[in-house]
């Protein structure tokens, strides 16, 4: 999780609302989905004129609804306490309610709050539980910080292996900026594998990267 504002306009396909449907309340849903989108939509309009209250009047509407993207913007208002008074455990509640619904950035949010006992007991088999479903989406940081949990032995038994695989994964697809503090985690770790952990390390990061290509 981090303080950076999270950048809502390259939302996935994970951020639509709630199930398919067929018939009548499968119009209904589209309907309720578009007015949700409506409403995001215009949040962002205020938040590019430099209005925020506004923009959280209608994040706050298109969440109401179900909207992840929306979800995970309330969710990192309350955790800094921009626009809003701080609220660790309000912030874990809209996180919790966009990662139900598979949003990755949210997903790796609710393991920090986990990790960091933020707003809900902490847990670090939680914290875990949460990092890997988003790092099995691909998200980079949520990679990372599961490397770290292997490392450290924090929610999961001590693994290198892993530690290194994941942390290749998080390197591999880093910008500049972050590639940096990863691939030193990565080269640190490597230093305590023996060549066959390394191996290991390396063919299972080459195996989880073909079978997850990334978009074009």
């Amino acid at each position: 999780m981090t303080d950076q504002k999270i950048d809502a306009r390259v939302p996935s396909d994970t951020s639509k609302t709630g199930p398919h449907t067929t018939g009548d309340s499968g119009n209904q849903a589209a309907h309720a989905r578009r007015s949700a989108e409506e409403c995001f939509d215009r949040g962002l309009q205020y938040d590019d004129a430099g209005n925020h209250v506004n923009a959280l009047e209608w994040y706050r509407k298109a969440a109401d609804q179900g909207y992840a993207v929306a979800q995970v913007i309330l969710g990192w208002h309350y955790h800094t306490g921009e626009g809003v008074p701080q609220d660790d455990a309000e912030a874990a509640r809209w996180y919790r309610l966009a990662a139900d619904q598979g949003d990755a950035v949210a997903q790796q949010s609710l393991g920090c709050v986990y990790r960091e006992g933020k707003g809900v007991p902490q847990d670090d088999a939680e914290s875990v539980r949460w990092f890997r479903l988003a790092a099995e989406q691909g998200r980079a940081d949520a990679q990372h910080d599961l490397a770290c949990s292997y490392r450290d032995g924090n929610g999961v038994p001590q693994d290198y292996v892993q530690a290194h695989m994941w942390y290749s994964l998080s390197a591999s697809q880093s910008s500049e900026a972050e590639w940096a503090n990863r691939a030193k985690n990565r080269d640190l770790t490597a230093q305590r594998m023996t060549p066959d952990q390394l191996a290991e390390a390396q063919r299972l990061a080459r195996e989880w990267a073909a079978a997850h290509p990334r978009e074009p």
